[in-house]
């Protein structure tokens, strides 16, 4: 069984033909940090926009996951360790994404 405690909340405005880092990069680079990225969490990801964006999960440089994301849907996604969550968007687009603690 796996238990979900704690969250955090960003609304993220990605510009035209913008990639955005949302844990794991460092300062000025980030659009919002997952406060539990020193252990695994999840990330729920909801397209608050008009426009289809695409998240891109990745691992020490290595693509792990890549999910469209259409107007209106949301996705949840485990997040390990380590991982980075990424926005990548041709058009303007809106998203909120809510982080969750996992523990199991």
């Amino acid at each position: 069984m796996i238990s979900y405690n704690a969250q955090s909340q960003s609304v993220l405005e990605l510009g035209p033909s913008q990639s955005m880092s949302i844990a794991g990069k460092g300062p000025g680079q980030d659009a919002a940090i997952n406060p539990y990225m020193d252990g695994n969490s999840i990330a729920i990801v909801e397209n608050i926009g008009k426009n289809n964006f695409e998240i891109r999960i990745q691992n020490k440089g290595k693509i792990v996951k890549i999910e469209s994301i259409p107007p209106g849907e949301s996705k949840t996604l485990d997040l390990l360790k380590g991982y980075e969550l990424y926005f990548d968007s041709e058009l303007k687009a809106t998203a909120k994404v809510d982080f969750k603690k996992s523990d199991g």
